[in-house]
C-alpha cells in the first residue's frame, strides 16, 4: 500500500475561478462496499473513471492514510457493485494546476443527491513540507478533518442539507 496525503476543502460555485471548465475533466462514479470478510478498519471502493475502472483500499486518517489502488475491469465492476452500500456518488473531477510546487488542485462538483456540493482535494507527495502549503482563496473551508465530507460518509445522505 502507498500513502495517500491530502487536504480537502469546500468551496462554491461564486468562488470558482472563472475559467475553471477550461481544465481538463474526468467524470467519475464510484460507490463504497460492504463486502463479508473485509476488514471494518478500512474503507474499500470501486470507481469508474472515464472509460476506465479501479478497486481501492484506503486505511484510517483523515489528512494521511494508506491506500492501495489497482485497474480492474468492467466486469468486476458490476461484480463489486453488487456490494455496494449507500448511493453511488457521480461527480466532474476538474484539474487545475496550481502553479508551483507540480501541485493539481482537483475540484470535485457533485451531482444527483449531492448536487450543488463542491470540493476541492491537492494531494501531496510524501516528503513535501505541509506547513508550507497556502492554498488559493477560491478554496475556502478547510474540511480536511471533518469525516463528514470524506467521500465514503457522503455516500450515506441523500442531500447536501445533512451536511449543515
Amino acid at each position: 500500500m502507498g500513502k495517500e496525503i491530502e487536504f480537502k476543502y469546500l468551496t462554491s460555485a461564486e468562488k470558482l475561478p472563472k475559467d475553471y471548465k477550461s481544465y481538463p475533466t474526468k467524470e467519475i462514479e464510484q460507490a463504497y462496499l460492504n463486502m463479508p470478510g473485509t476488514d471494518a478498519s478500512k474503507t474499500y471502493r470501486v470507481r469508474k473513471m472515464g472509460n476506465k475502472y479501479f478497486y481501492c483500499v484506503k486505511g484510517e486518517g483523515l489528512i494521511a492514510r494508506e491506500e492501495s489502488e489497482e485497474e480492474i475491469s468492467k466486469e468486476e465492476y458490476a461484480f463489486y457493485l453488487v456490494h455496494k452500500t449507500g448511493n453511488s456518488i457521480h461527480k466532474t473531477r476538474y484539474f487545475i494546476p496550481l502553479g508551483y510546487d507540480d501541485l493539481v488542485a482537483e475540484l470535485d462538483v457533485y451531482h444527483d443527491q449531492l448536487d450543488g456540493l463542491y470540493t476541492v482535494e491537492v494531494e501531496f507527495k510524501e516528503d513535501y513540507d505541509l506547513s508550507s502549503f497556502v492554498p488559493p482563496s477560491w478554496f475556502g473551508k478547510d474540511v480536511t478533518k471533518d469525516s463528514r465530507y470524506k467521500n465514503a460518509n457522503l455516500a450515506k445522505i441523500d442531500s447536501i442539507s445533512s451536511l449543515s
